[in-house]
């Protein structure tokens, strides 16, 4: 791997394997939520963990790019990832507390990423990495205004 790339890759996969906890807490969430607001969440969860599902094909072909090999068994994600599980969430409200938090700590990873590849001069990261940057700040104003 070219050195000057190191570190963003080893960053690359600390977020992969995040978002594949993100990934799996949102299909758990999706499948367990109950109470007045199933259909609402049921649906919104999905459609979370389909643009989850793209961001870590991306972000492991971007690793892949960088002259890196990007994580991929679930005992790497497991030992590697610092975001933590949700198990045995079937409630609405503590569900969407639950993706705001997800998402609030995968935001403070986009930007010491983008940091970091900016450092480096990779403009595909910081590319890749801004345009998560807004959708997310968005994805928690909406979260947010969902809990007030």
């Amino acid at each position: 791997m070219k050195t000057e790339n190191q570190n963003t890759v080893e960053q690359l996969n600390q977020l992969l394997a995040d978002y594949q906890i993100y990934y799996q807490n949102l299909r758990g969430l999706h499948w367990n939520v109950k109470g007045r607001l199933f259909f609402s969440l049921h649906a919104k969860f999905e459609s979370y963990y389909d643009e989850a599902s793209e961001a870590i094909d991306e972000i492991a072909e971007r690793i892949l790019m960088l002259g890196g090999k990007p994580l991929h068994t679930f005992g790497d994600y497991i030992n590697k990832a610092r975001l933590p599980e949700v198990a045995n969430v079937s409630d609405g409200i503590e569900s969407v507390q639950a993706v705001l938090d997800n998402n609030k700590y995968l935001l403070s990873s986009f930007n010491e990423i983008l940091s970091i590849a900016g450092e480096a001069g990779d403009e595909g990261t910081v590319g890749m990495i801004s345009g998560w940057i807004g959708e997310t700040e968005k994805r928690i104003w909406m979260l947010e205004a969902f809990l007030a």
